[in-house]
C-alpha cells in the first residue's frame, strides 16, 4: 500500500476523484459497497488542488486521505475499503487459487489492456498504426474475458468480485470509443456482463453528478 507521511486532519477520509476516470470509478464503487464514509472532492485535472499535490505529488486520482495517511493507488483504496467490510466476499477470502487468478487478471488489465485502450482511444496520438489495429490488440483481452464468462457467471466466480469491479470501467471505456462496433461484436456474454454493470445500482449511484453549489447572488 502506498502511503505518505501526510495525514488527514479530518475524522472523515477525503477521496480526491474525477468522475469519468476509470481508476476513480472503481475506487468509488468499492468505497460505496463497503459502506465507508468519505468526503469526495471532484478534481479539475487542469487545476489540481494544492492539498492533493501536497499529499500525492504525482497528481493523479484517485487519492484517499485517511487516518492512516495517504493511499494513492486505486486498487489499494479498494482493498482498504473491503478490509473494513466485504459482505459479498469480493476478495474471495477462502479461495487462494481464485485470489491468484483475480490478481493476475487485474494486472493484465492494468498493464496490458490499458495500454491498448489508450492507443485505441487516442489513435491520433499514435499514428504508427490505424485505430483498428489498436482495437484488435485490445480485443484479444476482450476475447479472453468472453471465454471466462463461459465458465463463470462473472469473471472469476459465480458472483461479483473485485475483478469485475476493477475491470468494468476499462471495458466500458473501450466500448465507448466505438459503441456500434462493441455492441455488435462477437462477445455476447461480455456485452451482457457490461450491460448489467452499467445498469447496476452501484454504478449508477457512484456516477451521479454532484448537486450544484448555490452561491448567493
Amino acid at each position: 500500500m502506498t502511503a505518505s507521511v501526510v495525514a488527514s486532519n479530518s475524522a472523515t477520509p477525503t477521496l480526491y476523484s474525477f468522475r469519468r476516470c476509470p481508476y476513480a470509478m472503481r475506487a468509488r464503487m468499492a468505497l460505496f459497497y463497503s459502506g465507508r464514509a468519505v468526503e469526495i472532492v471532484e478534481v479539475s485535472l487542469k487545476d489540481k488542488p494544492a492539498h492533493l499535490l501536497a499529499c500525492s505529488p504525482k497528481g493523479t486520482v484517485p487519492v484517499l486521505v485517511c487516518e492512516s495517511g495517504v493511499i494513492d493507488e486505486s486498487l489499494d483504496i479498494m482493498r482498504w475499503a473491503l478490509a473494513g467490510n466485504d459482505p459479498d466476499d469480493w476478495l474471495l477470502t477462502h479461495d487462494d487459487n481464485a485470489q491468484q487468478d483475480m490478481a493476475e487478471l487485474i494486472d493484465e488489465n492494468d498493464q496490458l489492456f490499458k495500454k491498448h485502450l489508450d492507443r485505441y482511444k487516442y489513435a491520433i496520438r499514435h499514428p504508427e498504426f490505424a485505430q483498428e489495429h489498436y482495437r484488435d490488440l485490445g480485443a484479444v483481452f476482450l476475447r479472453s474475458l468472453e471465454n471466462r464468462l463461459k465458465q463463470y457467471s462473472f469473471l472469476v466466480a459465480d458472483h461479483v468480485t473485485l475483478a469485475d469491479i476493477a475491470l468494468a470501467p476499462f471495458v466500458r471505456q473501450f466500448c465507448f470509443v466505438d459503441p456500434e462496433w462493441f455492441w455488435q461484436s462477437s462477445y455476447p456474454r461480455l456485452r451482457n456482463w457490461l450491460e448489467c454493470f452499467l445498469s447496476s445500482e452501484l454504478f449508477i449511484t457512484v456516477m451521479a453528478k454532484p448537486a450544484p453549489i448555490n452561491t448567493p447572488s
